[in-house]
């Protein structure tokens, strides 16, 4: 048989099925399988809001998309070159974000009439019947059938045997992408080596979609990506919430404070205690608590007692935990709350990703209760970010709240390992014991920057009041004095604003210093607006694009890059949150560009809007 290989260059594939049938599992594997080859990926898991939507329904669509390339890639592609469609619902919910003349792999077995039926098809139609599928290259293949076969002398049930069928894909599109499958099998061993039918079958299932393609007449052609030209070092795929676990083990190692982590269970910021919870080798401790309250009370005592207290939540959660987080910034102690955003408001969109919370971070509690904000942009970055914001929060004492989001969360990227000589140094200062001079311990009593001692509790001579009612300036007693009061609130408010003295300024992360227009953008916006800008730049257009990790206090330079511009535009996946505060604070008159749909901005749309900005002029 003759076959040939194509080289391409970039390719995105998406993995669509009913949530049963492991399409986020064949994703990831298929991901891990790349980036061991040395490829550039980006991925995008996009979960059903139900945990159990009615099997071969719209709502129970599972989806996984995986863009890799040999290039540096940015975002997980908008449009789709293969959609791998493991039911009619999985066909209709994703046919519009595929390429005309894309290729779609179909399980023959996924559009029999009922599955048609609950995937809202009219009564007699058949998409791979109709020719309403003639611009693209369909790939029928009975996977059900053929994965029954392959398992036929497997001691499993029918039901077992049909749980193998995601790996048939797999192994089909190993084959089709010129791909080993031993790392796979060693997953698979790791997996089910006490169940040894179950790994059995899914080897053997792999196996057999991978020898389909090999054996298979119809299929002449094989494709192969190139290895991406990346900077020397060793790199692994990581995803968002990992980055995250990793960052606070470093900053936990790095400035010897114990890990407590105080936690509530909730979408999409539950792996984080899931992940975190495995490495109580590195002294942490992890707490499943009874509510998002409990959970950030018991942070607070954690960090009280001397040791790094974190908090980890959505939105929702957030709220809940808002008269705590006052509580904090009364007491001035090192505290972070870990913010995966979400869709809202309430439960509203549990899966899916929006950057709507930053007015809920800057503004969302009693009083005046001034926080530093930090955000991370990709998968990878909440490793470093989520290391900043630990050494803000110990060496200003204060409470820190970190922004993620869904797409930030489940994303995976390649991740290039840090050495522990490359990270910055998290200086930890107890106090320890009085000083020169003084008679008695003053709790309040500020360094140059502010920030008052952190004294653990049962030290001798250190005792000191604490609690959330008003406290006197420099000895912490209760105070109800209008003009202290005031003092106070100034002084929280400047210990926050000093900590722009410490911070990198902002660079321009693509473009001149001064032109036409500056893209400005935080969190997850960064793929998009990076790759829509230099696409620009490379044919010709002025534009620029700056990236922030600090959100409150902004750079010190933020102000003079703006003004350095003509017009500045801010996308955000909310209904205009950042250019609110920009207005407010630079008096810039900024434009926005918002899509609040549970996705993230897409490369083409923001491409489009820069264009309409520019105008003709280059």
């Amino acid at each position: 048989m003759n076959r040939k290989e194509e080289l391409l260059h970039d390719v995105v594939i998406k993995f669509a099925g009913d949530s049963g049938d492991g399409m986020q599992l064949t994703g990831s594997q298929f991901t891990n399988n790349t980036a061991l080859l040395g490829i550039d990926l980006a991925t995008f898991p996009d979960f059903p809001a139900e945990i159990r939507a009615p099997q071969g329904t719209l709502p129970g669509v599972s989806g996984y998309q995986l863009r890799f390339s040999s290039d540096k890639v940015f975002t997980p592609g908008d449009e789709c070159d293969v959609l791998v469609a493991m039911n009619a619902a999985a066909l209709k919910a994703n046919l519009k974000g595929l390429k005309k003349g894309g290729k779609i792999v179909v399980n023959l077995e996924g559009f029999d009439a009922k599955n048609l039926r609950l995937a809202n098809f009219p009564e007699g139609v058949n998409p791979l019947e109709d020719n309403s599928l003639d611009s693209y290259e369909v790939i029928k293949i009975d996977v059900t059938k053929m994965t029954r076969e392959a398992l036929k002398d497997i001691p499993l049930g029918m039901k077992e045997k049909d749980r193998a069928k995601n790996m048939f894909v797999l192994g089909f599109l190993y084959w089709m992408y010129n791909r080993d499958m031993e790392y796979t099998i060693k997953f698979l061993k790791d997996k089910f080596g006490k169940k040894p039918e179950i790994f059995e079958s899914n080897v053997k299932a792999l196996q057999a979609g991978y020898n389909f393609g090999d054996t298979t007449e119809t299929f002449t052609t094989t494709y192969r990506v190139e290895k991406a030209k990346m900077s020397p070092g060793v790199y692994r795929s990581i995803m968002g919430n990992q980055a995250l676990a990793y960052g606070l083990i470093a900053a936990s190692q790095k400035s010897g404070l114990p890990i407590f982590l105080g936690s509530y269970p909730i979408t999409p910021a539950s792996d984080i205690l899931h992940d975190l919870s495995k490495y109580k080798a590195f002294g942490v401790r992890t707490f499943q608590a009874e509510d998002e309250i409990a959970g950030i009370a018991s942070a607070i005592g954690a960090s009280y007692g001397g040791s790094l207290g974190v908090t980890t939540t959505s939105g929702p959660g957030m709220a809940l935990k808002a008269e705590a987080m006052g509580l904090a910034v009364m007491l001035e102690i090192p505290l972070l709350i870990c913010d995966i955003q979400r869709g809202g408001p309430s439960t509203g969109l549990p899966t899916k990703t929006e950057q709507s919370d930053l007015l809920q971070a800057y503004y969302g509690r009693n009083g005046e209760c001034p926080m530093p904000i930090v955000s991370a942009s990709t998968p990878s970055d909440c490793f470093s970010a989520v290391y900043e914001a630990v050494r803000i929060a110990v060496q200003h004492m204060t409470p820190v709240i970190f922004l993620s989001d869904g797409y930030i969360a489940n994303g995976a990227e390649p991740w290039k390992f840090p050495k522990s000589e490359e990270l910055p140094p998290i200086e930890v200062k107890f106090k320890k014991q009085l000083g020169e001079g003084e008679a008695t311990f003053l709790p309040y009593l500020r360094d140059e920057k502010l920030v008052r001692p952190w004294a653990i509790p049962g030290v001798p001579g250190l005792e000191h009041r604490i609690g959330g009612l008003e406290k006197q300036n420099i000895t912490g007693n209760v105070s109800y004095e209008p003009e202290n009061h005031q003092l106070m609130v100034k002084i929280r408010q400047e210990k926050v604003d000093k900590i722009a003295d410490h911070i990198p300024l902002q660079k321009i992360d693509s473009g001149p210093e001064k032109g036409k227009l500056l893209v400005l953008g935080w969190g997850s916006t960064y793929g998009s607006i990076k790759s829509a800008v230099s696409e620009l730049l490379f044919e010709g257009y002025a534009v620029s694009h700056a990236h922030l990790r600090y959100l409150r206090p902004f750079p010190k330079n933020l102000g003079e890059i703006l003004r350095n511009f003509e017009h500045v535009l801010i996308p955000e996946i909310n209904n205009g949150q950042l250019i609110k505060i920009i207005r407010d604070q630079f008096f810039v008159d900024a434009k926005g560009h918002q899509k609040i749909m549970g996705i993230p901005i897409t490369k083409t749309e923001l491409v489009m809007k820069l264009r309409e900005m520019l105008g003709s002029n280059n």
